[in-house]
């Protein structure tokens, strides 16, 4: 008998939709007329999965005590003996109860699948052994229930259900993941913003090293030698000589070029587990590839060539960079040279060669005593760059210091009295731009970089530091005394002592990890200004409508008050009426008003279940007072109830016929009609005129009030000079089994900006 196919839905935290998939593929294959059971599900109480699963045929669940308690697990005998061709189990890592067959359901699930039953299942990432430890860093909870990785990947599918932690968080809102009373502790613990991001990008990692597994395997069956390009692997060479730190950084700036490519270095070590020349000082380059984002690996080999590229077709690269001294290049090109075998052998891997300048002739002809001290001095410098160059990378991937704070790191550890990070003005520049966008960056001699160009200080440590490059006659620029050319528009200068060669490069090779530093700072210090500009924008505009409506509103009930003094008879009970209406707006304008602060405060609940639309306008009409005799209601009687809070579907429809009223004043009637197509219900609210401002403060409450519900606002301008606000709303399922079928939905307090 053939082996059952295992599928897996895979998520990174509860409430993502793993179930509801689950069961809509039970669903779609039921439908072409495959034979499929529910043997196990967990709707948690969740009315859309509940809903899901009618229709599907369910194994009743076996009963257990335990300790005085009852359980229920999955009957699997009764699975085995029904023998469907497809069973649904929900929750791949569950632990069965003491006394059952199996302790895990994992293992339940493997006997079906032995017994030649297809099983669909879900799982979400936290529960996979080998990432157990890492959720539990993230989240603070640990996880007990865990499935090993290898029966995971033993999985004939595995298909990502995914969400945004911003769509998950209102899903919660919504009351579709948890009860009211679990919402706000989830939201403020395990599902932070933060910990579904992390858990988010874990699955996708997951999954995707799954694919690329997926992808070898498809290879290998059908035997397919040549590298696909499905991504760009860059594979740089590290012989451990003076010149790599140019061929890493050459190799850094084509990973930058090329969004979501490795950049992989490898150095070949002897198999004898001797050293090379120049291989001790091996700390400098492993901390120059970590601060270009990249990984450092060390390969045993006594053909440097043969080894290179076995790695190479292992990884999948698609590019191999390698580093040679100016002064061979011509030997490069002999067939025994290692560029020129790779060249040769490397099929579809491009190959690229960095030049680089070679040792000192002095230094060559050292005596061997002399070059063992050079060696030694080689290695304290490579231990010192090392430690400095871990220092400021470790500070930049923490997140650690403002761009002031990390320019101190680099004038402290080169004993400068300041630096300055410089950006060449230009007319449309966009700002910082990140090492290797453009140029080739690298040390440039004072006095080199000027030009007639004017510069900007991005960020500063120290007294008087430079604020231009130091050409000559410049102002501000007297004292510059070190530049590395970051880029064609970044320039890192310093001023207080002039370095020597060893310390000028390493001053360059900082440059790479404080610019990188330097651009995520800013980037979040602007996204976050213009999210705060938002919100201070949007607070203004509803403070100003407010404040103006509010106002005219006080004027038109002094004048009507004045006149109420002054007059008799009818024309008092006139001026009453406009007064009593401006209160009323006024009032209305202070009650709407806080609904939207305690809306943004996320102190406003909602509770959306099924409402009659005539029950709602009659609160309405009844809320306008005598306003609401002018408003012409459209036939309500065919439409099916609408999923709202009538309370605030109320306050919508209020805000928005008062607005109508007002402009109208008596001279035409505001009307409400409401339609019904594809499950979907159009309510619309039309009165003469340019009745409504969408900057108006009862059109932002509207609109705040039905993205709240889920609703929709929008407008229509009629041929006739009419205007028409529209909310859409979605239908209410109807059900033969009665309006019970439709319990309400509490949402708990939440914030929309």
């Amino acid at each position: 008998m053939a082996r059952g196919q295992l599928r897996i839905y895979l998520g990174a935290a509860p409430g993502v939709g793993k179930t509801y998939a689950m069961l809509a593929e039970g669903q779609r294959r039921r439908g072409r007329g495959t034979d499929v059971v529910a043997a196990l599900v967990e709707p948690h109480g969740r009315r859309l999965t509940t809903e899901m699963a009618e229709g599907l045929e369910t194994i009743p669940r076996r009963t257990m005590s335990y300790r005085g308690a009852t359980f229920t697990e999955m009957d699997i005998d009764a699975v085995l003996a029904r023998h469907p061709q497809v069973a649904l189990v929900d929750e791949f890592a569950h632990t069965n109860v003491p006394g059952s067959r199996n302790g895990k359901r994992w293992q339940d699930i493997e006997e079906l699948l032995d017994a030649g039953i297809d099983v669909v299942t879900t799982l979400n990432i936290q529960h996979l052994e080998s990432l157990s430890d890492v959720a539990r860093q993230i989240t603070g909870v640990a996880h007990t229930e865990t499935v090993p990785d290898a029966v995971a990947r033993r999985a004939d599918q595995v298909e990502l259900v995914d969400m945004t932690p911003e769509a998950l968080r209102r899903r919660m809102v919504h009351g579709n993941v948890y009860p009211p009373d679990r919402i706000e502790a989830a939201l403020t613990h395990y599902f932070r913003p933060g910990n579904l991001t992390a858990l988010r990008e874990l699955a996708l990692l997951w999954v995707a090293d799954r694919v690329e597994e997926g992808l070898q395997r498809y290879r290998v069956a059908h035997g397919i030698a040549a590298q696909w390009e499905t991504s760009e692997r860059i594979v740089v060479g590290i012989s451990g000589g003076p010149g790599d730190e140019a061929v890493i950084r050459r190799a850094a700036r084509i990973a930058a070029r090329s969004p979501g490519s490795e950049l992989l270095a490898v150095h070949v070590r002897p198999d004898d587990g001797g050293l090379r020349d120049g291989e001790r000082s091996l700390d400098t380059q492993r901390a120059l590839v970590a601060a270009g984002g990249g990984t450092f690996q060390q390969i045993p080999g006594t053909d440097v060539a043969a080894a290179l590229l076995a790695f190479a077709r292992a990884e999948d690269a698609t590019q191999m960079v390698l580093g040679a001294s100016r002064r061979r290049i011509r030997t490069l090109f002999s067939r025994r040279s290692v560029p020129s075998r790779l060249a040769a052998a490397a099929g579809h891997i491009d190959v690229h060669l960095v030049g680089h300048e070679p040792l000192s002739a002095d230094l060559r002809r050292m005596p061997p005593r002399w070059s063992r001290r050079a060696r030694r001095e080689r290695e304290r410098r490579a231990s010192a760059e090392a430690a400095a160059l871990s220092r400021l990378a470790v500070a930049v991937l923490a997140g650690r210091g403002d761009p002031p704070a990390l320019l101190e790191e680099v004038r402290d550890m080169f004993g400068l009295a300041a630096v300055s990070l410089l950006e060449r003005a230009s007319e449309g520049s966009g700002g910082v731009v990140p090492p290797g966008a453009s140029g080739s960056g690298g040390v440039v001699p004072p006095g080199a970089s000027g030009g007639g160009s004017s510069w900007d200080v991005v960020a500063s440590a120290g007294e008087h530091p430079p604020e231009a490059p130091a050409t000559p006659g410049a102002p501000g620029s007297a004292g510059a005394q070190a530049e590395v050319a970051v880029s064609d528009t970044l320039l890192l200068a310093g001023r207080g002592r002039v370095l020597s060669a060893e310390e000028a490069r390493l001053l360059e090779a900082c440059a790479i990890p404080l610019v990188t530093g330097i651009v995520r700072r800013r980037r979040e210090t602007a996204d976050a200004a213009a999210a705060d500009d938002a919100w201070h924008r949007a607070r203004w505009t509803v403070l100003s409508a407010t404040s103006h409506d509010v106002r005219n509103q006080i004027t038109a009930a002094r004048s009507a008050l004045k006149g109420i003094a002054a007059s008799r008879g009818d024309d008092r009970a006139g001026q009453l009426a406009i007064a009593w209406r401006a209160l009323y707006r006024i009032d209305r304008a202070a009650t709407d008003l806080g609904a939207l602060g305690r809306l943004h405060a996320g102190a406003l609940e909602t509770y959306l279940r099924p409402v009659d639309l005539d029950e709602v306008l009659a609160a309405v009409l009844d809320d306008l007072g005598p306003g609401g005799r002018d408003v012409t209601l459209g036939s309500l009687d065919t439409l099916p109830d609408v999923i709202a809070d009538a309370a605030l579907l109320a306050r919508v429809l209020t805000s928005l016929l008062a607005d109508a009223l007002a402009q109208c004043q008596g001279e035409t009637s505001p009307s409400v009609t409401a339609s019904c197509a594809d499950g979907v219900v159009g309510i619309r609210v039309t009165a003469q005129g340019r009745w409504t401002d969408p900057d108006g403060l009862a059109v932002r409450v509207a609109g705040d009030l039905t993205d709240v519900m889920g609703a929709t606002l929008g407008w229509e301008q009629g041929q006739d000079g009419s205007q028409t606000v529209v909310i859409t709303l979605p239908a209410a399922r109807r059900s033969d089994s009665g309006p019970d079928e439709n319990p309400a939905v509490a949402v708990a307090p939440t914030a929309y900006a």
